[in-house]
């Protein structure tokens, strides 16, 4: 049995996760499915313009896999482009680089990953009430996050 995969961290998730060729019905259409730390490899990449090495930083991975992450993205992508596939955003291993919080008085804050993983908050660093919740980056009806890593008081799901 091969090793597990290393979380790869993300900092961004797409609003739109679906996309098909026009003209087709969806019954008739195959799929690729792009994970959500490829679609991240080329956002940083090709939208951020960034070098390879800053991209497997903000990723946590080495140079390397950053480079196998994108060549699989861009394979995938031209495959559904000169195909007439339908592009599905969803899964993989990742992990947030940041979450959002706010408590029932209306008050946000952000907390950085590292941060979270050793002391996740229990109170509004505002108004100290203990009444709070995750709001980032899960929307109703989304499950665009249902393969990342959650927490909740501190423990992985």
């Amino acid at each position: 049995m091969g090793r597990q995969p290393l979380w790869r961290r993300v900092a961004f998730l797409p609003q739109v996760t679906y996309f098909k060729p026009a003209g087709i019905p969806l019954a008739n259409i195959q799929e690729v499915r792009l994970s959500v730390e490829e679609a991240e490899a080329i956002r940083l990449k090709d939208i951020e313009d960034l070098e390879q090495d800053a991209c497997a930083k903000k990723m946590n991975v080495s140079r390397s896999t950053f480079a196998r992450i994108l060549l699989l993205a861009r394979k995938k992508m031209a495959d559904a482009l000169l195909n007439g596939k339908a592009i599905r955003i969803e899964g993989g291993n990742y992990e947030l680089a940041k979450r959002s919080f706010r408590c029932r008085n209306g008050h946000e804050w952000e907390v950085p990953f590292e941060k979270m993983v050793k002391e996740p908050p229990e109170s509004c660093p505002t108004c100290n009430t203990r009444e709070i919740m995750s709001i980032w980056p899960w929307r109703p009806g989304s499950n665009i996050g249902s393969r990342g890593r959650q927490f909740r008081g501190g423990r992985n799901r």
